[in-house]
């Protein structure tokens, strides 16, 4: 009897070792360090992010900035997931204070919390997608977001056979209503005789939302669908997808990246890449070669930060697609200027 016993608590104390070796940090932080280099000196470099509202697996943007700095080699990079607005703060500071080698913000919302902080630590490097901080150790990255808008709004001008198409935002901001200028200006380049109909939906984090949205467009006749609304686009995908079950043929442009990937080729007509991963890969590698620097830069089509994804021949002709390239190579040369706010 004392002989089983003992094997009892032996066989406990083992089980609790593997499910403990086994445990998960909370929804709201991850972690991500390369192999290759995690005994090494530069392993030595932390990069902490801060998401938005929408979280860091959004199928868009904020995941597009994980997953760059997953593919960071030489430093180990965590995030903090914000749940609310009152959470960027305290986020940012959690890595500031802990001593991390650069801090991101993703998002035009952490703008302000990451002024105020970079102005009350003037030794930490902190870095911001979506918005301008003029803060000396602030470095701040924005798109042209308007640009890559404007080629899939040539696909969908040319591609639509209703003549009605929507579009799906977040928040009415400035960095997505610059989408929505671009889509509007490349539809009406290419087919002036289509209608463009706009949703707001005033949240990146309610796919419900989204789905509703896009469930009214294509009730009233849209056939694409081009959604800039973060984990609220998710919804639209959704819609999408059921209605192209039941034999209806709908289209979504999807946004930041490659979401064709996540929602396959039968809804995803092309999607407006924004590559905020290669930017936040690229800026946190200055941090580990010592080259970092605050200021801001704006990224575009001649600086290969906006285009279109390249799976986008699955479904676009290529006569559209010639048609897009002959509207990129003339927006590069400046032959063609494309609006940043919507025109009514």
């Amino acid at each position: 009897m004392k002989k089983s016993f003992k094997l009892t608590i032996v066989m406990l104390l083992a089980l609790t070792v593997v499910l403990a070796g086994c445990g998960s940090k909370k929804d709201n932080t991850g972690s991500s360090a390369s192999a290759d280099t995690a005994s090494s000196d530069a392993a030595k470099v932390k990069v902490g992010m801060v998401t938005d509202v929408g979280g860091v697996n959004d199928k868009s943007f904020n995941q597009s900035a994980w997953e760059g700095l997953q593919a960071l080699s030489g430093a180990k990079a965590e995030y903090l997931q914000s749940t609310k607005p009152d959470d960027y703060e305290t986020n940012l500071n959690k890595f500031v204070k802990g001593g991390y080698d650069l801090t991101w913000g993703i998002g035009m919302d952490l703008g302000d919390a990451i002024g105020k902080i970079a102005g009350q630590n003037p030794n930490a490097k902190l870095a911001i997608i979506d918005a301008t901080v003029d803060q000396p150790n602030v470095k701040s990255v924005t798109f042209s977001e308007n640009e890559g808008s404007f080629l899939v709004g040539v696909v969908a001008g040319m591609m639509t056979k209703s003549n009605k198409i929507g579009f799906v935002g977040g928040a009415q901001i400035p960095v997505i209503e610059r989408f929505e200028a671009g889509f509007k200006a490349g539809i009406a380049a290419v087919n002036p005789n289509a209608e463009l109909l706009v949703n707001y939906t005033g949240a990146f984090d309610k796919p419900d939302l989204g789905k509703t949205a896009a469930s009214t467009f294509y009730n009233d006749g849209a056939d694409i669908v081009f959604q800039a609304a973060g984990a609220t686009g998710t919804g639209v995908f959704n819609e999408a997808t059921a209605r192209v079950r039941s034999g209806q043929k709908v289209w979504v442009i999807g946004v930041d990246k490659d979401q064709s990937l996540e929602f396959g080729d039968e809804v995803t007509l092309t999607s407006m890449i924004k590559r905020v991963d290669e930017a936040v890969k690229r800026v946190s590698q200055e941090v580990i070669d010592g080259s970092f620097k605050g200021g801001s830069e704006v990224l575009g089509l001649k600086e290969n930060g906006v285009g279109i994804a390249e799976t986008s021949s699955k479904n676009v002709p290529a006569d559209v697609l010639a048609k897009v390239d002959e509207y990129k190579q003339k927006i590069i040369s400046g032959e063609v200027t494309v609006p940043t706010t919507p025109t009514k």
